[in-house]
């Protein structure tokens, strides 16, 4: 493996985890979102994550298949969660159906949180990689001097 394939993997780590922050905050900011159907109503969403290989990079055939290891993450898409929505009886709230039920997301906050600090944790280590890969680099050109 060569250093630069270690930035490519955490460059890409790096996106993928970027995205999961995105989504935790999307969900953060809509866990009280009321809304009058269930039609309606904002679901929680969460990136899928997949391993990215060389020769998708390289968009050719290696017969080595140590070379087949993986060159990072990439992120098929954004799915949104299967949970039940939470149906809350409030027949005064303006955006109460005829039941009197209002209908909130299925985001749990503390689970949110949870995934956010596992991101962001996730994030920060991919950046000391970097920063030790170069500091790596640095040294080995610090040689040849």
């Amino acid at each position: 493996m060569s250093i630069n394939a270690i930035f490519d993997v955490a460059a890409t780590a790096m996106s993928a985890q970027s995205i999961r922050l995105n989504t935790v905050a999307s969900n953060i900011a809509n866990a009280q979102t009321a809304s009058s159907s269930i039609n309606s109503t904002y679901r929680g969403r969460h990136p899928v994550f997949a391993p990215l290989y060389r020769s998708a990079l390289a968009d050719g055939f290696t017969a080595d298949p140590s070379a087949e290891a993986g060159a990072g993450v990439q992120v098929l898409g954004i799915v949104e969660s299967d949970a039940p929505l939470q149906p809350r009886y409030e027949p005064h709230h303006p955006l109460a159906d005829a039941d009197g039920y209002v209908y909130y997301p299925n985001v749990n906050v503390v689970e949110e949180m949870a995934d956010m600090m596992s991101a962001s944790r996730s994030f920060q280590i991919n950046v000391q990689i970097v920063e030790a890969a170069k500091t790596l680099a640095q040294r080995v050109l610090a040689l040849g001097q």
